[in-house]
């Protein structure tokens, strides 16, 4: 493989049956039958047990473990996810999985050769109706009641206590080694966008170094986070929370990245 291709593997845990393109590679995770032609993640060395609570982690775990190390520095690889996907920048923005396939990122682009990483471009947090700050944030409102009234305290740790539980971010930076813990605690404070997904693409050397860092980490939160007390959307998948939270952190602090289009399809 030259440096002029590229490969994306799409973790789903339902069928994608409208891409065609063959530089994504169809990937399972879930509890269904796996279907014919998707690769799976329950052998060799994995972490499929652990997938109601990683997630898409559970076949970047079994990947790392797996398949990286048959990669040549030459090669982009990245993921995706069952609905979202890396699209070329375009005017046009009724895209569907009727006409995606022409918008599909496939190949590295012009300027790529600058960089040694690819993540989505950012998401805001900020913004939240005080309703829903009193109703899922009161906590934190106890300990700084002037969230209320500036929209610079709305950050992607008051998020994260909003919607996946208070307390849960901070004590998983914790547990972060040295070089980041204090780094990382600072962006969640003084940020309120972060890049989503879980995704990203990159050259094997960056990928290596990611999961190096990422899945020891996790695993050293497991003795937070009791899998039986995880539920629904809240806490359900709170590991790959975690991750996306610190994708953002990691790729911008340790890459020469850049931020790359994406989109989201809600109807398939």
């Amino acid at each position: 493989m030259n440096s002029e291709e590229l490969k994306i593997y799409c973790v789903t845990n339902k069928k994608v049956n409208f891409i065609s393109k063959p530089e994504y590679k169809l990937s399972w995770v879930g509890n269904h039958e796996i279907p014919k032609n998707y690769l799976k993640c329950n052998n060799g060395d994995n972490i499929y047990h652990k997938e109601k609570f990683y997630s898409e982690l559970t076949f970047h775990y079994w990947y790392w473990k797996n398949l990286l190390k048959n990669e040549s520095e030459e090669n982009w690889v990245g993921f995706c996810q069952k609905r979202r996907f890396w699209i070329i920048e375009n005017e046009n923005k009724k895209i569907n999985k009727d006409n995606i396939n022409d918008y599909l990122i496939t190949k590295p682009l012009n300027d790529w050769s600058k960089y040694n990483a690819i993540i989505c471009k950012p998401i805001k947090v900020s913004g939240a109706n005080k309703i829903k700050i009193l109703k899922r944030g009161w906590k934190n409102l106890l300990k700084d009641p002037l969230i209320l009234f500036s929209k610079k305290k709305e950050n992607i740790l008051l998020h994260f206590d909003m919607h996946h539980g208070y307390g849960n971010l901070e004590k998983a930076i914790n547990e972060l080694n040295d070089n980041d813990r204090t780094d990382f605690k600072n962006y969640v404070i003084h940020n309120d966008t972060f890049n989503p997904h879980i995704m990203f693409i990159a050259k094997p050397s960056v990928i290596s170094k990611w999961f190096e860092n990422l899945f020891p980490w996790l695993d050293r939160c497991e003795k937070h986070f009791k899998f039986e007390d995880l539920k629904n959307y809240d806490t359900g998948r709170l590991f790959a929370y975690l991750a996306e939270r610190y994708l953002s952190y990691w790729f911008r602090k340790y890459t020469s990245f850049k931020e790359e289009n994406w989109i989201q399809l809600d109807n398939f």
